[in-house]
């Protein structure tokens, strides 16, 4: 198979992957949060070579799992929808992600696993500051201890996040490896 057909191949596998975590973990408050998107925004981050390019294959991966929870939602096979306000957010904080990728490129395993925290980490705190602060959010006291309660109310979501972001992130990558050479490597420059 030709590189370009490998590559269409390799981002239906990310979306699909992303829609199936989505769709088996989002409704389970214990599991939620539990999907490879920050690992995909990390992975093109790493491996793209064209910035403007390493963008197309997380938001890609998210945007269609969210047509496709929204369509779930919409024939009522889903609790909640995949469109909702205030999401562009998370889009723009995704796209951060990348960034995350661009500097470290992943040229040791080291890197992968500081990519694989670091991307969690920078997301839970910063959109949970974003929730903090927003008034059509859930209201939290505009005080330090608010602030507090919004970061722990949130520590089941990192720890899914963080936990599928080590996961998926020598997953994919094992998987880049296989389809683009054959080769079973964990390699990502």
């Amino acid at each position: 198979m030709k590189s370009n057909g490998k590559l269409i191949l390799f981002t239906l596998f990310l979306v699909t992957l992303t829609t199936a975590c989505k769709y088996f973990f989002g409704d389970n408050l214990s599991w939620s949060g539990f999907t490879p998107v920050f690992a995909i925004a990390l992975f093109s981050g790493m491996i793209i070579r064209q910035k403007d390019m390493s963008f197309i294959l997380p938001l890609l991966s998210l945007f269609i799992s969210d047509v496709v929870i929204q369509f779930l939602y919409s024939i009522n096979e889903f609790d909640y929808p995949g469109f909702y306000s205030g999401q562009w957010k998370n889009y723009l904080l995704l796209l951060s992600l990348t960034l995350i990728g661009w500097a470290l490129k992943g040229k040791s395993y080291g890197r992968m696993a500081l990519g694989a925290v670091a991307a969690p980490t920078l997301y839970f705190l910063v959109s949970n500051f974003m929730v903090w602060q927003a008034v059509s959010e859930v209201a939290y006291p505009k005080t330090w201890d608010g602030l507090m309660a919004c970061y722990t109310a949130a520590i089941p979501f990192y720890k899914n996040e963080l936990l599928a972001t080590l996961l998926f992130l020598p997953a994919i990558a094992f998987t880049y490896n296989y389809m683009m050479s054959n080769r079973a490597a964990l390699k990502l420059a």
